[in-house]
């Protein structure tokens, strides 16, 4: 089939791979402009750009995917599907509707659970002891389509987004593909979602990488370290000052390699950080530089 692919951050990458590997014809890969980054601030490029020059796919960077140049360009393709994959802006509708099998998007979760943009960090956040992929064509709503497939995994004591994101982004792209040859043949169809148990999973902020032992649970700094301390960052006032926390446990499993923090229900133990302006080390090695 004909494809126009959509995708910025490294989730996409997978699913980009495996349409590329079964044979279908990747006519446009749409991704966002390069952003500045770095400490140079030079224009980075996207992860799924990165991929498309690999593989010698034609590629679009629109600033705006609802502007009308945008949406004429990729009409004019012809595609059968287009498949949306971490992209990063909402398409509108007059947009979702072009190709003839519509727009299949990859959501890393069990909708109607974790609906937004943060579903795995949500689901670690809450506890859950379970997460997934879904494949759901597009509506005009974030995240309300119809679901085509749906893929479980567990989600490990110790898991982190990073560990959880790459397991699912996996998962993902081999479903999305299986997905799309049944909606082709006729073998599934698209089932609406349930009213019951829809929760949202909103952009996180850098304050939610606060950590405030005084009014939080060991289990829950736990889960915000797992979450977080990758891409947000969780921050701790230690005697001696604000340190970024890389990674910890509850204190079950013994405080020999740390620092013990009370919370409100016991200890939480630091296992690494990285001070203000300073490289990471060991939350031992930190403390003796303290005294």
């Amino acid at each position: 089939m004909r494809i126009v692919f959509a995708g910025t951050a490294a989730f996409a990458r997978p699913t980009l791979k495996h349409l590329r590997e079964a044979g279908h014809d990747i006519t446009l890969v749409v991704t966002q402009p390069d952003r500045a980054g770095g400490r140079g601030l030079r224009p980075i490029a996207s992860a799924v750009k990165q991929l498309a020059g690999e593989l010698a796919l034609e590629l679009y960077q629109p600033e705006r995917i609802r502007d009308q140049p945008a949406q004429q360009r990729i009409r004019e393709v012809g595609a059968d599907a287009m498949v949306v994959v971490a992209y990063g802006q909402i398409l509108p509708a007059s947009l979702i509707s072009i190709p003839r099998l519509g727009t299949l998007n990859v959501h890393a979760s069990l909708l109607p659970r974790h609906r937004g943009p943060a579903p795995i960090e949500w689901a670690i956040l809450s506890g859950d002891r379970e997460t997934g992929v879904t494949i759901m064509q597009m509506d005009a709503g974030v995240d309300t389509g119809p679901i085509l497939a749906q893929a479980k995994t567990p989600i490990a004591g110790n898991e982190t987004t990073g560990t959880l994101e790459g397991r699912l982004a996996e998962m993902g792209g081999q479903l999305l593909v299986r997905s799309l040859d049944g909606l082709a043949q006729g073998r599934i169809q698209p089932v609406p979602q349930p009213a019951e148990g829809a929760t949202h999973a909103p952009r996180l902020r850098s304050e939610d990488g606060k950590l405030n032992p005084a009014t939080m649970s060991a289990q829950e700094i736990d889960r915000r370290v797992r979450a977080l301390s990758q891409r947000l960052g969780t921050w701790l006032t230690l005697p001696g000052g604000d340190v970024k926390v890389l990674a910890g446990h509850p204190d079950d499993e013994g405080v020999a390699d740390g620092i013990a923090v009370a919370t409100t229900d016991g200890s939480y133990v630091v296992t690494e950080v990285q001070p203000a302006g300073g490289r990471p080390m060991s939350a031992a090695a930190w403390l003796r530089g303290r005294r």
